[in-house]
């Protein structure tokens, strides 16, 4: 039997522990502004709840409602102290929504697809490593990875979905005609000897590099950035910066194209969650064809075709 677990937490401020209770009556008098009306609701006494407001207020050193006449609203300093719970609070509770976070590229095409789905997915864009120290939280359902180094790194069961490779990407506009020819002649690797790249950290780009440092190409990282996005717009915005991006959203020269062909993976952190691993598949199936779709490579090829 599947369990509905919604727990309930305390929070320690200052050295000094609060229970829940305060924060539920805090959030109840936010709606109604009556301690009255909140101790109904609560099932206590007036007086119980007027005692748990002002212990709290003298153990924190300042005022938490502001009474008029018969009404009691909560002041800014409650407010913000409500906040900060409400948002702890909903790191523990359970969610109906599947969380997911990941790199940029394969949480930009989980949301694309997001109304294709069978389940309901909440996607968190990231980088792969600070996605999977949320992970290591116990943040979230599934870790989506754009490059399985993480999970080689961490030892981690990865279900591959699709494939992607990389492209080369420069400022090709009509009117950098220099850069759109030079671009143009780029047909080996040793073509790319002495240029200047923009690096995304954390990112398949890393096969590209071992490339070049493999067949001893020399080559100049200028600029580190945390997002594909950022790169493509950088480069796009000089006349000498090139990097690497992926195939699925970008278009470039794909003189690296077998070398960098890496899996687009999913690490299922929720095991609990039976909606989880019938998400993933149907990705597996019925999904290879939204993965074709939007310019991958399907695992199941035979998946794609039209029945």
């Amino acid at each position: 039997m599947k369990l509905k677990i919604q727990p309930k937490i305390d929070m320690i401020i200052n050295g000094e522990s609060y229970s829940y209770k305060l924060f539920e009556s805090l959030e109840l008098l936010s709606q109604n502004n009556s301690q009255r009306q909140t101790a109904k609701q609560l099932n206590i006494a007036h007086s119980v709840l007027n005692r748990r407001i002002k212990k709290a207020e003298q153990k924190l050193g300042f005022k938490l409602v502001r009474i008029s006449g018969s009404k009691t609203y909560l002041v800014d300093a409650a407010r913000q102290l409500l906040h900060s719970y409400d948002k702890y609070q909903s790191r523990v509770s359970e969610n109906d929504k599947i969380s997911i976070a990941g790199g940029h590229i394969v949480t930009s095409f989980l949301n694309s697809i997001s109304n294709e789905l069978p389940y309901e997915i909440d996607v968190h864009s990231s980088d792969d490593a600070t996605a999977y120290k949320l992970a290591n939280r116990g943040l979230i359902d599934i870790l989506a990875l754009d490059d399985p180094q993480i999970a080689f790194a961490n030892n981690l069961d990865f279900i591959a979905i699709g494939y992607d490779h990389l492209v080369l990407v420069s400022n090709d506009d009509l009117e950098n005609k220099a850069a759109h020819a030079y671009i143009e002649k780029i047909e080996r690797v040793n073509d790319l000897k002495n240029l200047k790249f923009v690096s995304v950290d954390g990112t398949a780009q890393r096969l590209a590099w071992n490339t070049l440092n493999e067949k001893n190409i020399s080559f100049d990282i200028v600029k580190k950035v945390k997002s594909e996005f950022d790169a493509f717009k950088i480069v796009k915005n000089s006349d000498d910066l090139y990097t690497f991006l992926n195939a699925s959203y970008f278009k470039g020269n794909e003189v690296l194209k077998s070398e960098t062909k890496h899996a687009i993976s999913l690490v299922i952190i929720n095991t609990e969650k039976i909606e989880v691993r019938k998400l993933i598949e149907y990705i597996l199936g019925e999904g290879q064809k939204l993965i074709a779709d939007e310019g991958f490579i399907a695992i199941k090829p035979w998946k794609t075709k039209e029945k």
